[in-house]
């Protein structure tokens, strides 16, 4: 499963496009995508997707819609990845959720 991918986001001041290199987390839920914030939730790409409501997602080759971005706190995060990525998640301050567009 590649776990690299590139969200597109716009930047929520400057209205500039950006492209971040992240990894995502493998999740239970198909209809969901994950990406952990090692570093917290303030990061810049995170703030933009919060701020224009969603990106996209160059991963496996496709462009995949990403809406409803949320922040979620690492003891949840957990709880939506698939069980060997469990205890990364737990660590980390947060992930950004999104549903798929």
């Amino acid at each position: 499963m590649p776990l690299w991918a590139v969200i597109r986001h716009t930047g929520r001041r400057s209205g500039t496009p950006y492209e971040t290199p992240i990894a995502v987390v493998p999740t239970t839920d198909r209809g969901i995508v994950m990406i952990g914030l090692p570093w917290g939730a303030r990061t810049n790409w995170a703030r933009n997707v919060l701020a224009t409501s969603g990106a996209s997602l160059r991963w496996r080759g496709r462009e995949v819609e990403l809406v409803r971005p949320r922040i979620v706190e690492g003891a949840e995060a957990s709880q939506l990845a698939r069980a060997a990525f469990r205890p990364v998640l737990r660590r980390f301050p947060a992930a950004v959720v999104f549903d798929r567009g």
